[in-house]
């Protein structure tokens, strides 16, 4: 008894202390919670006026979620059947906003063979981070692909919302090697996520014979960034993130984004033609190794050579050899393949490439006209009657499905429908209808004409119901609005 007296008397004595603390603490409660509020305060303020956080607040609003749902080969068979198990895909990738009134660029490889295609914008910015990044508040909504252009790998999508934050364009041209760089995306599904790193190489080239050009950064992108924006310190996209070089599967610090160069130029054509415009030169060109001069005997080791000019072209009418190499090409130094490449991709249809080239010892100046090849949709848009083939209540410009344009479209399901040409200048209604979709009925009538469409519209009151059964690509769907013609 003595020792549980003890004992109690003992953890009595204990309690006493503690309490004694705590009475202590309390009478100074008051000052130590206001100096931590002041404390907290300032905290606070120095985080809202660090940079980097400034930064990742005023680009994530644009940043986008990508989910596709598409249809293709998900594994092989067994040992020695060579048979493809085909099946449905979920493919998450990342894109941003570009144009306010809802276009998205991402990487064409993330819709590839899309069924559906769907956008997640963030949730809105709440006070602590820690609720924004965990927030179920976000929203989802059904895009459409305007283009696809599978030689850059850039896709533009489009949503029905206005008003967006957008990301604006750097130049590439101003992009230094070290420089701070921020890498945005959904890296394995984990939507709003940035990473940090610099500019390894401001200009690589993943294959030496491709025209492409890459920015190489050592900033953290994994699977899911695909797509997403590479921004410098000032909010500006200066890439495209879109592919890593890799032994484990992750990031090793060797990413690679598509600079804002080819980002402009690709966002511009798809956006008004659903396709890439290349003119034809009549040569190709490989770069020029010094094992390649060694082999050669030539007398430059490095640049661009002439590997190909195939009979009839306009190159070889000009003067061009296989051999040659080039020197300059419209007053640009012809220093590397990407360069010369891009300076092409550029070119018009009517544009001549004044060239110079060194041919063993000797150099030579020529020009080589350019002509721009037609695209299947650019073909029929010269048999379009502009007086007859505008439908101005659906913004487009259409052509009648006859004889001579079904011999000029593949997949066709069949032989009758409007195919739209082109959007229209002045629509009061932006609908998701794109270049080479073929309207095949009106409210369930099969469409035979321009006429018709025409026709159908006009005795229909504003606020009446429309639905259009359309091919995209080669599947069917249907479009529902009611009409406005405000």
């Amino acid at each position: 008894m003595r020792t549980h007296s003890n004992f109690f008397s003992a953890i009595l004595n204990k309690k006493v202390m503690v309490l004694a603390i705590a009475v202590v603490w309390g009478a100074g409660s008051a000052t130590a919670l206001a100096q931590q509020g002041t404390n907290n305060q300032s905290v606070r303020a120095q985080i809202s006026n660090d940079p980097v956080v400034a930064l990742v607040k005023k680009v994530s609003p644009s940043v986008v979620q990508i989910q596709v749902t598409a249809y293709g080969p998900t594994e092989n068979g067994d040992s020695g059947n060579t048979a493809t198990v085909f099946g449905r895909q979920n493919v998450i990738g990342s894109g941003f906003v570009i144009d306010s009134s809802g276009y998205i660029l991402t990487n064409a490889h993330v819709v590839r063979a899309a069924e559906i295609v769907q956008v997640t914008f963030p949730a809105p910015e709440e006070d602590s981070p820690a609720a924004s990044s965990l927030s179920l508040n976000t929203k989802t909504v059904p895009a459409r692909v305007v283009g696809v252009s599978k030689e850059t790998d850039i896709a533009l999508l489009k949503v029905e919302l206005t008003n967006l934050p957008m990301l604006p364009l750097a130049n590439y041209r101003d992009l230094q090697q070290g420089e701070a760089v921020y890498a945005f995306g959904s890296p394995e599904g984990l939507r709003n996520s940035v990473t940090h790193g610099i500019v390894s190489a401001a200009a690589r080239q993943a294959d030496p014979d491709s025209g492409m050009l890459f920015i190489q950064t050592d900033a953290p992108i994994n699977p899911g960034n695909s797509g997403g924006p590479l921004v410098n310190a000032r909010g500006e996209v200066v890439g495209m993130n879109t592919f890593i070089l890799t032994q484990s599967g992750g990031n090793e610090g060797l990413g690679f984004a598509i600079p804002s160069a080819m980002l402009s130029l690709a966002m511009d054509q798809l956006k008004r033609f659903g396709h890439m415009h290349r003119v034809e030169t009549g040569f190709s060109m490989q770069t020029l190794t010094p094992t390649m001069a060694a082999g050669l005997g030539l007398a430059r080791s490095y640049g661009v050579i002439v590997s190909d000019v195939p009979p009839g072209s306009t190159a070889i009418a000009a003067g061009l050899r296989i051999g040659d190499i080039l020197l300059s090409v419209n007053g640009l130094e012809a220093e590397n393949l990407p360069r010369i490449s891009y300076l092409i991709s550029t070119l018009q249809g009517d544009d001549t490439l004044h060239m110079t080239v060194l041919r063993g010892t000797q150099q030579i100046t020529m020009d080589v006209p350019v002509k721009e090849p037609k695209h299947q949709i650019d073909e029929m848009q010269s048999l379009a009657d502009p007086t007859k083939s505008l439908v101005r209540d659906l913004g487009i410009i259409g052509l009648d499905v006859d004889a001579n344009v079904r011999s000029m479209i593949e997949d066709l399901r069949d032989g009758y429908g409007v195919i739209v040409l082109a959007k229209a200048a002045g629509a009061a209604m932006e609908l998701p209808l794109s270049a080479g979709d073929v309207i095949r009925t009106f409210n369930g009538k099969p469409v035979g004409s321009v006429e018709f469409l025409n026709a159908s519209l006009k005795v229909l009151p504003d606020g009446a119901p429309v639905v259009l059964q359309i091919q995209h690509d080669t599947k069917l769907s249907f479009i529902a609005f009611t009409l406005d013609r405000r």
